[in-house]
């Protein structure tokens, strides 16, 4: 049974105490925004720290409450009514804060289920219906797969850990064939849905079922998608699903590709510990018992037999993008984008809505500033994005779309798809912005402790050199101004997970029950995602550090000394890593000699532009047009998914060249891993170039 909805921080405050907030916030305002500064050096950003201070004394918990309870009223899938009356919602929202508001409309390829069932023959006893959604879930979609194939299998049931390949060969090595099997994994091992479904396919297996562990919350079933191959509409690889434009036909090669070719369906742990308890032939290895929660003390095949059938139906649908523009004052041709995604596949409170609060409160927040008469310097999008949950298709179509206005003029991303899971800070970026990370969340109050920053806990509780986490997942709508278009880009949360992840039970009396009460994990993710975009857009000398990138670079060649054949040469790769530092170090001196600058005058403000746009290309040249080898999609040398997780989370064309190359012999193989590195050489002789910003 759902819980009944809960009053969580709803008491409106008195008339009388709003004007007096109100009158407060606009005597400050007055006085912040336009009483005269001296022309000192530090004068600029001294204006910016006022700003600061004004964005960070307007947040209220109360009110992103308010905004999570409107947007979790009922569940709103992609190309449903329901998602399209939360697009309204979120366009009302801003056009009502008199903010410039567009939509931007793409026809494409979803997936939803029409009939699926699950019954166990256990070795003893009848055939035994297994429940396949959470209980009494009205109007939530039956937990599935999105891109599933239809089918029916009869088959005995094995269970393979993880559903990594080498789980595959631990069953190997006890004589454990799953061809012809229902495989059960385990969610974990840094392992997608898609990616196990396809080895799971590889190995011959006839389905797969996912659930996962957990000791709380053991009903809910994970819905997501099994789409492989890349991100984005899988009838417009490329490019764009405008209306009226190209697509490819639903039995194109290139899209069959995209989906796998046996069923697959979310489990919850407690239908699937019914199953494993039952399974004899050889013991669970030893290697995966010390993480292993569920009762499966076996791993099959049988004797238990399943019997699965799922019906699905894909389905062309609209889909719908919506955007609000604060127009740059000096730079409006620059742009920063805040970005978040709408659509759930459930009620959605943690994933995305408290991201979508968030964005919400951003907007009102700025709306405060430009009444208080603050102007950008650059311009600041804010983006809310559809169908992500299929695969990242609203952001992907989008950048798509506008790959050349972005390369021109995109100068950072910021990504926040789910604001709160529980608590602890976690971000990642690409390694220019980890200084400007650094510096914001020091003026942030830390949510969880009295007198301190979100700062002074959070780097307590990480570890210094894995901080800052790295983009190479294709896990939320960074992706594609990272992966594709090259656009340096900052994703961040609270909270490393939650156990109602795309069940039905994540719900807005989760959320103020369990993840974040009174919503100050939520005041904090919008004060740091605020005070991010205030600096990208008015620091007059864009607050990237590329020293911090080429100490990045030398590392991941370091440990990639220690993983590669001594035959492999890492020269090409340690001397354009060199030119890249010292480019780096041109920069930052330049950087630091204008910012000392007493005088403004066209001069100065030419020099200034000229470095920004230097700065601001640098990570497309990490670029590569030929993409990632069988994804060409994927243009990022640095940054991407690579075949292999386990190994590298960098250098994914590298890392694959490494894993794989099989079928070759051993000259081809160490051909390939070289082929790669010069690959890698060329993208950061590029960047470093465009970092000088002066021909070879």
């Amino acid at each position: 049974m759902m819980p009944k909805p809960m009053n969580v921080l709803t008491t409106k405050p008195s008339p009388l105490s709003t004007m007096v907030v109100v009158l407060i916030l606009c005597i400050l305002g007055f006085y912040a925004l336009h009483f005269p500064h001296s022309s000192t050096p530090s004068s600029s950003s001294q204006n910016l720290s006022q700003v600061e201070k004004l964005f960070l004394s307007t947040s209220s918990n109360s009110t992103i409450s308010s905004y999570l309870r409107a947007l979790t009223l009922h569940p709103h899938l992609a190309g449903t009514k329901p998602g399209s009356d939360v697009a309204s919602y979120v366009l009302n929202h801003f056009t009502s804060l008199g903010l410039k508001t567009h939509t931007a409309t793409y026809t494409t390829l979803l997936s939803y289920p029409v009939h699926s069932s699950l019954s166990a023959h256990f070795s003893e006893g009848p055939s035994v219906s297994l429940r396949l959604t959470e209980p009494a879930a009205a109007g939530v979609v039956p937990a599935y797969h999105a891109y599933s194939p239809s089918g029916a299998v009869h088959a005995r049931a094995v269970f393979a850990n993880y559903g990594r390949e080498r789980d595959y060969r631990a069953l190997g090595a006890m004589g454990v064939n799953v061809s012809g099997c229902v495989v059960m994994v385990r969610k974990g091992g840094e392992m997608g849905r898609g990616a196990v479904v396809e080895r799971a396919e590889a190995h011959g297996a006839a389905a797969v079922l996912i659930y996962g562990e957990g000791d709380t919350w053991r009903k809910g079933f994970e819905r997501g998608h099994v789409m492989r191959g890349g991100i984005g509409d899988p009838l417009t690889p490329g490019w764009a699903g405008v209306e009226g434009g190209e697509t490819l036909g639903l039995e194109d090669s290139e899209v069959l590709k995209r989906f796998p070719k046996i069923p697959s369906m979310p489990l919850s742990a407690e239908v699937a510990d019914s199953i494993l308890s039952s399974l004899g032939g050889s013991p669970v290895p030893l290697e995966w018992r010390v993480t292993l929660r569920s009762k499966v003390r076996h791993v099959g095949p049988g004797p238990t037999i399943l019997n699965f059938t799922y019906q699905g139906e894909k389905k062309v649908a609209n889909i719908q993008n919506v955007f609000a523009v604060i127009k740059g004052s000096e730079e409006p041709d620059r742009c920063v984008l805040l970005g978040n995604h709408r659509d759930a596949w459930t009620y959605g409170a943690v994933d995305p809505s408290s991201g979508t609060a968030a964005l919400l409160d951003v907007a009102r927040r700025f709306s405060v500033l430009l009444g208080l008469g603050w102007k950008p310097r650059r311009t600041i999008i804010l983006c809310s994005w559809d169908a992500e949950e299929f695969g990242m298709i609203g952001s992907t179509e989008w950048v798509e779309q506008n790959l050349i206005n972005l390369g021109f003029k995109a100068v950072a991303y910021l990504n926040v798809d789910c604001a709160v899971q529980g608590p602890g800070f976690f971000v990642g970026s690409t390694p220019q912005l980890d200084s400007l990370i650094l510096e914001v969340t020091k003026k942030v109050k830390d949510p969880d402790s009295e007198g301190v920053s979100l700062y002074e806990n959070w780097a307590a509780a990480s570890a210094e050199n894995n901080k800052i986490q790295r983009l190479s997942g294709v896990d939320s709508d960074f992706a594609p101004f990272v992966q594709h278009a090259g656009v340096p880009s900052i994703d961040m949360y609270y909270g490393r997970d939650f156990p109602v992840y795309h069940t039905a039970f994540d719900s807005y009396n989760w959320m103020a029950e369990y993840a974040d009460p009174f919503f100050h994990r939520h005041v904090a993710v919008t004060g740091v995602w605020g005070l991010l975009a205030l600096h990208l857009a008015g620091d007059p000398i864009l607050p990237f550090d590329y020293v911090s990138y080429a100490n990045e670079l030398q590392l991941y060649k370091n440990m990639l000394s220690n993983l590669i054949d001594q035959k492999i040469s890492l020269h090409p790769l340690t001397l354009s890593i060199e030119e890249f530092a010292s480019a780096a170090k041109e920069a930052d001196d330049e950087s630091k000699k204008l910012r000392l600058q007493e005088t403004e005058g066209s001069v100065v403000d030419i020099k200034k532009r000229a470095l920004n746009d230097r700065l601001m290309l640098v990570e497309r040249g990490f670029l590569d047009a030929d993409g990632l080898q069988g994804r060409q999609w994927f243009k990022h040398l640095v940054y991407g998914p690579s075949s292999n997780n386990e190994r590298l989370n960098f250098f994914p064309g590298i890392s694959d060249s490494i894993t794989g190359s099989t079928g070759v012999t051993d000259t081809e193989r160490l051909a390939s891993i070289q082929h790669e590195i010069w690959r890698v050489a060329r993208a950061i002789r590029r960047a470093a170039s465009a970092l000088t910003g002066e021909f070879v």
